[in-house]
């Protein structure tokens, strides 16, 4: 497939036909509603040290209320239990996380994949939400105990330190996490530290943790979002659904994209191996494609060797910016996956890592207002920009670009 941008072509297309980046220029931002500590209707600030001055401090998370005990008895044998009325619409993998505290990701993971828990005699996944008066059969399941806050062993208490320590913003029902690179969302194979695992040295008194609300790559750093009970995480997944929540993201390319501002529209498949996991670009109507779309800005450049973009997806597909950049011939630096230029060396002083920050979310709070939150370079990021001469308190004119 081409690489090459088109501009806009006069003739309409349809939506999902469309595999184009054109400039948004004259385009201006939806509002998105007043945010917290700010005046209705005001231009969000564009920076953390702005924000800061709007918005209450930001309170650290503190150790736990001593637990109780576990209400729910784990079953010894199968049993068969009625989705109630509360439950409805509620994830199986929150289902049984809300009926049993203390139950380990990996394991409500392993008996959702193995077929050993069924929603009416089938096979379901982790992310399938169930109805009111479903019937769930559940099997043995183990329960890892939740340890009240004054038991808290030495590494919990270094795990909950690092949080702190990651944490941007935080109130009752919300929690954004300045992820580092090289920390992975999720567990997988063979890994022992990830933010899921972490935030179990937060749960609550009634045994129950703060919920991941989306991912971001694990060579990926930045912004977050984490819901601490589940009327946000309702709330919070509701706005990523319903493409409420706004996310910018920050990377350096090689190269200057023509035009300078522009749409990316294709359609992503995933591509397995037994080593690896990509994205390709794909065809309407291809397997497992689906259509996503990404805007992007040239902030600045440094010469015409590197350019630091600004990303908007407007869709959250695996991968997107990443085999999106590859695709119009700028991949992002540092991307072991997707960078394949040949014979491209990177400049002296520069760290051979991602080069991608999710700088920035706004999204609606669950409890009215908007939480804006924003990530600061990761260090070896910082470094490129210093080195570079790029001035990271420039303008982002990604802020031009349409919700859709």
């Amino acid at each position: 497939m081409s690489r090459r941008i088109k501009r806009m072509n006069p003739k309409p297309r349809s939506r999902d036909e469309r595999d184009d980046s054109r400039p948004f220029k004259a385009r201006t931002a939806k509002k998105t509603g007043p945010r917290l500590g700010g005046k209705p209707g005001a231009k969000p600030p564009r920076f953390a040290a702005e924000r800061a001055e709007r918005r209450p401090p930001k309170a650290a998370p503190e150790a736990s209320a001593p637990a109780k005990p576990v209400e729910a008895l784990l079953p010894t044998k199968v049993q068969t239990v009625k989705v109630t009325a509360d439950e409805n619409n509620m994830r199986v993998d929150r289902f049984l996380e809300a009926r049993f505290p203390g139950l380990s990701f990996s394991h409500i993971q392993r008996v959702v994949r193995k077929g050993e828990l069924r929603v009416d005699g089938k096979r379901v996944d982790s992310k399938d939400r169930l109805e009111e008066g479903q019937s769930v059969r559940i099997p043995p399941l183990k329960l890892d105990t939740p340890k009240a806050a004054g038991e808290l062993s030495e590494g919990a208490q270094k795990t909950l330190a690092a949080l702190k320590e990651m944490t941007i913003y935080e109130d009752d029902d919300v929690l954004v996490l300045n992820k580092p690179a090289g920390l992975a969302v999720q567990g997988g194979s063979g890994m022992t530290r990830h933010i899921d695992q972490m935030l179990e040295v937060m749960r609550d008194s009634r045994g129950q943790k703060p919920r991941l609300v989306h991912r971001i790559d694990r060579e990926t750093s930045g912004c977050l979002l984490i819901a601490k009970t589940r009327f946000a995480a309702s709330h919070l997944t509701g706005a990523f659904r319903s493409r409420s929540a706004r996310k910018t993201y920050w990377a350096l390319v090689p190269g200057l994209p023509k035009p300078k501002q522009g749409r990316i529209s294709t359609f992503l498949a995933k591509e397995e191996s037994e080593d690896d996991t990509i994205m390709r670009i794909a065809q309407h109507g291809d397997e497992g494609a689906s259509h996503a779309v990404t805007y992007y800005a040239v902030v600045e450049t440094a010469g015409n060797k590197l350019t630091w973009v600004s990303l908007k997806p407007v869709t959250g597909r695996t991968h997107q910016l990443r085999a999106h950049m590859e695709h119009i011939g700028h991949p992002i630096v540092g991307d072991a996956k997707y960078f394949n230029i040949e014979n491209w060396q990177l400049p002296g002083g520069l760290q051979n890592r991602l080069h991608l920050l999710a700088r920035r979310i706004v999204i609606p709070h669950p409890r009215g207002g908007v939480i804006d939150a924003t990530a600061p370079l990761p260090p070896h990021m910082q470094q490129s920009w210093n080195l570079l001469g790029l001035d990271a308190s420039r303008f982002d004119p990604i802020e031009n670009a349409p919700e859709e």
